[in-house]
């Protein structure tokens, strides 16, 4: 992979992680409840679940790369048009005013992580992101181990630069979450960068 590719990739996953969803509400709450140490427990189970969707998805595509070219390609339009569908769904509609409820987390930090784990992989939305996202920007027939390493740790470290500063302003972040003219901002701006990724693949 080139540095390009990697910027690219680090680009398109910060903005998917900073877009309110499951995660980082759940996220928000536990800061709100039960504080900055829990809540960066739960971030690094969301990583970890992320992380799991990466693996399958390079793993996955690499073998039906390299072994059915054509099934390749419809993988390939299918992502165009899940990140087409995003786009007009966030430009319609997109994120509605989300409840945070401050409850406080039960258990410890153990705990706080698995459900940061549970979350992610509860949650088909980030498998089908990774699933639109990896095949435009990794050349599956060719990536390295050492391709994949600078992926996983692009990966870790850009959502924990998402995340952590989520969880240090959390009340201000409840508040963009509860704010209609933010929230359309918001959609708006997803809306263009899906859109904006769709047209990209297609080009390719």
């Amino acid at each position: 992979m080139t540095f390009a590719g990697f910027l690219a990739y680090a680009g398109a996953l910060a903005v998917a992680a900073a877009i309110p969803g499951p995660g980082l509400t759940a996220l928000i709450a536990r800061a709100l409840g039960s504080g900055f140490r829990s809540a960066l427990a739960m971030s690094l189970g969301l990583v970890v679940g992320d992380l799991t969707y990466l693996t399958a998805t390079v793993l996955g595509l690499a073998l039906v790369a390299q072994a059915f070219g054509e099934v390749f390609l419809v993988i390939k339009w299918l992502g165009v048009g899940y990140l087409a569908y995003l786009a007009w769904t966030f430009w319609r509609s997109g994120i509605t005013p989300e409840n945070i409820e401050a409850r406080r987390g039960k258990g410890g930090l153990f705990s706080a992580f698995l459900s940061g784990l549970t979350v992610t992989l509860g949650n088909p939305k980030t498998m089908i992101f990774y699933l639109a996202l990896t095949p435009t920007l990794v050349d599956l027939r060719t990536i390295t181990l050492f391709d994949y390493a600078v992926l996983a740790g692009v990966t870790v470290t850009v959502l924990l630069l998402v995340l952590v500063p989520y969880l240090a302003l959390a009340a201000k972040a409840r508040w963009l979450l509860k704010t209609p003219r933010a929230l359309k901002a918001l959609n708006r701006t997803a809306a263009a960068f899906m859109a904006g990724a769709a047209a990209a693949i297609a080009a390719r």
